[in-house]
C-alpha cells in the first residue's frame, strides 16, 4: 500500500477506509465512473475528511480513482490495453520462475511445490469460487517466489495486486473453479517431474484461458451490477 503518513489515530483510519473503498472497488459496489466526494465517504465511513483524503491519494497513486476539478472523485474506468499489457508481464515472470524451478536437481522438491501438491490436488475443492479465487492468486505468487528471487516475487506481487479487480471475476463461474483445480494439478505434476516445455505450455494456456474468460466476465458484470444500482 502506499505510504499513509500522519499522527497514528489519523493513520489507522485512513488505512481503514483506504482498505474498505479498495474492496467496494474490488468488489463492485464502487462502480467503474462513480463520481462521489470526500464529504459523502467521511459520512460513510464515520470519519473525518483529513484520513479519508489520505486513503483516496493513496489509491489515486495506485491508479484506481482520480480527482475531478470541481466535481469530487470518480472511480477509474477499466483500462483494458493496460490490463493486457499486465498479463502479459505476468506471463513472462511465471513462466521463468517456472523455468527455474525445473531447473532444479530432480530430488530436491521445494517445501512449497509439495504444500502447494496437498491443497491442489490432494484434498477437496473448496466450494466458495471466490475463496478459490484468493488460493488461485497465492499458488501464482507462490511459484514465483519459490524461483528464489526476491525482487522478480516483488514486481510479480504489484501486477497481482493490479490485476485483482478482474481476475477474481473468473471465479464466479463453476466450471472455470473445477478447471482451476485441474489445470493447477497439471502445472504442478509437470514441474515435479522438470518437465520444463510441458509445464511452461501448461501454464500460458491456463493464464490465457483466464484471461480470456475475466474479459467477457467483467463486462456482463459490470453491466449487471450499474443495472442493479439504477
Amino acid at each position: 500500500m502506499t505510504n499513509i503518513s500522519k499522527a497514528p489515530r489519523t493513520q489507522g483510519q485512513a488505512e481503514r477506509i483506504y482498505h474498505q473503498l479498495k474492496q467496494d472497488i474490488f468488489d463492485f459496489r464502487l462502480l467503474p465512473g462513480d463520481h462521489f466526494s470526500e464529504s459523502e465517504i467521511a459520512a460513510r465511513m464515520g470519519a473525518s475528511r483529513t484520513p479519508v483524503r489520505q486513503a483516496l491519494y493513496a489509491l489515486e497513486q495506485e491508479g484506481y480513482v482520480a480527482v475531478q476539478p470541481r466535481s469530487g472523485w470518480q472511480v477509474k474506468h477499466i483500462d483494458f490495453d493496460y490490463l493486457e499489457s499486465l498479463y502479459d508481464l505476468r506471463v513472462v515472470l511465471e513462466l521463468e520462475a517456472v523455468k527455474r524451478l525445473c531447473a532444479l536437481p530432480p530430488d530436491s522438491q521445494p517445501a512449497i511445490l509439495l504444500a502447494l501438491k496437498t491443497f491442489w490436488t490432494d484434498s477437496a475443492p473448496l466450494p466458495d469460487g471466490q475463496e478459490v479465487a484468493r488460493y488461485d492468486e497465492q499458488f501464482h505468487m507462490d511459484l514465483v517466489m519459490a524461483a528464489g528471487n526476491p525482487e522478480m516475487a516483488r514486481v510479480h506481487r504489484d501486477v497481482t495486486e493490479k490485476i485483482r479487480i478482474v481476475r477474481r471475476m473468473d471465479f464466479t463461474k463453476t466450471p472455470r473453479v473445477e478447471a482451476t483445480y485441474a489445470e493447477h494439478g497439471a502445472i504442478l505434476q509437470a514441474i515435479m517431474a522438470r518437465e520444463t516445455e510441458e509445464a511452461q505450455n501448461r501454464l500460458q494456456q491456463h493464464i490465457a484461458q483466464s484471461q480470456k474468460e475475466v474479459r467477457t466476465i467483467t463486462l456482463h458484470t459490470l453491466h449487471q451490477a450499474r443495472q442493479q444500482k439504477l
